[in-house]
């Protein structure tokens, strides 16, 4: 790959991208907002229910003040996808973070439950533009083994995202429910690097209907089974930030700061599986993986509802954590790996729209079945959910290509041989 910079013509490795540690770590600190879309606020979510109490319906409008954002992340996401193809990487992502701190701080002032939800819904349209454009820049700029790598990174960096901010978010709850939106906040300044150090890749050469040309490109069929599976998992997933706080109410006495610190917990594991994914995946295959990422989420769950002590909780909390670990950075390898690179910023974005959608249903989903099974009842239910998925997987026939991890798709720049992509 050649770069020009200040009119010098130099060569660099291939995966590297010039002035790629800054840029990397705009990247991955950008991918760590995503983590604040809903669940920093969890922690504060019996305390606003509280305050809100004269309003009809306050204990649904509440939650949904939690997943109303996803809801617009998954109508949105589909829609940013193509800007990003067709308008350009950086322009979506520097929008998208100065739009993350207008609304999500937007909390801290407002004191209408509407309004509040009228804010996160454009949170939601700042995360899906965040989340789209920062993965569809990985994809272009690291290919090989550094993809792999940088998108467990990046699950990396969410985690342990997670862990600062939701401790910090349930920390802020004990003082004040509106004291998690100020963390929103961190996205102004965030702003500004995004402009420094982002670049725009260069567009693919392609001739008009040659692979990887868009017209010419095909939508990989690989894509509606990774989309439901994605679904599905944040289904699940989105349990412990939109019940967990008043389960550990129910049986431990359990404060928003403690809330905050349990799924803290979570991400902390998260964050350690992400950042090894990279080795991972170069020793099992996407669909090995896929199957020890539903075992996990299964085990997890078990373990949550067996009982209702808080030691075994925390314990399945970390078994989930290492799940979802695994599950996004997994995915979109095993997608990015067979997807043209003129329809990343599309078929990425499906991506981000499915696992908001699954965040967003989730509460409507099991809110019902906590009536009559409890909450616990209701993990139990998740766990034998991933069970089932986890062995139709495992019995499941794929293609050599979903089972070797590297392979790259038609129309797809992919180095030579996994020796050859640079480290990041």
């Amino acid at each position: 790959m050649v770069t020009h910079t200040n009119d010098t013509v130099r060569a660099e490795r291939p995966g590297r991208p010039a002035g790629s540690r800054p840029l990397l770590i705009t990247l991955l600190l950008s991918s760590m907002l995503t983590t604040m879309a809903g669940a920093i606020i969890a922690p504060s979510l019996p305390a606003m229910e509280k305050h809100f109490s004269s309003v009809d319906n306050a204990d649904f409008l509440v939650r949904m003040v939690l997943t109303v954002p996803a809801l617009m992340i998954a109508l949105g996401a589909p829609l940013v996808g193509t800007l990003v193809d067709r308008v350009g990487r950086k322009p979506v992502l520097t929008a998208s973070v100065g739009l993350f701190g207008f609304a999500g701080g937007s909390g801290l002032v407002l004191d209408n439950l509407y309004a509040i939800l009228a804010g996160r819904l454009l949170l939601g349209v700042a995360v899906a533009g965040i989340m789209t454009a920062t993965t569809t820049l990985v994809t272009d700029l690291y290919p090989g083994e550094s993809r792999s790598r940088v998108l467990g990174l990046q699950a990396g960096f969410m985690g342990f995202g997670g862990v600062a901010f939701l401790s910090l978010g349930g920390l802020l709850a004990d003082i004040d429910w509106r004291g998690p939106f100020a963390i929103y906040l961190v996205a102004m300044p965030l702003t500004l690097l995004v402009l420094r150090f982002v670049t725009e890749p260069p567009r693919a050469a392609a001739t008009p209907g040659a692979p990887g040309d868009a017209a010419g490109a095909r939508f990989p069929k690989l894509a509606y089974g990774i989309y439901a599976l994605v679904l599905l998992s944040q289904i699940m997933f989105y349990l412990v930030p939109s019940q967990l706080p008043f389960y550990l109410e129910d049986i431990g006495g359990i404060g928003a700061s403690g809330a905050g610190l349990a799924i803290a917990l979570m991400s902390l594991a998260n964050a350690l599986v992400g950042l090894n994914y990279g080795k991972i995946n170069k020793r099992f295959g996407f669909k090995q993986v896929a199957v020890a990422t539903f075992a996990l989420l299964a085990t997890g769950y078990v373990a949550m509802g067996a009982t209702s002590a808080v030691p075994l909780v925390l314990v399945g909390l970390v078994v989930l954590g290492c799940g979802v670990g695994l599950l996004i950075p997994n995915f979109n390898t095993w997608l990015a790996s067979r997807t043209p690179v003129a329809l990343r910023g599309r078929v990425m974005g499906g991506v981000t729209s499915c696992m908001f959608l699954g965040q967003f249903l989730s509460p409507a989903l099991s809110q019902p079945a906590t009536g009559p099974l409890g909450i616990d009842g209701v993990y139990l239910a998740a766990g034998a959910l991933g069970a089932t998925v986890a062995v139709v997987l495992l019995l499941l026939r794929t293609g050599s290509r979903d089972a070797a991890p590297g392979a790259a798709a038609p129309g797809t720049p992919e180095p030579a041989s996994r020796t050859t992509a640079g480290r990041p």
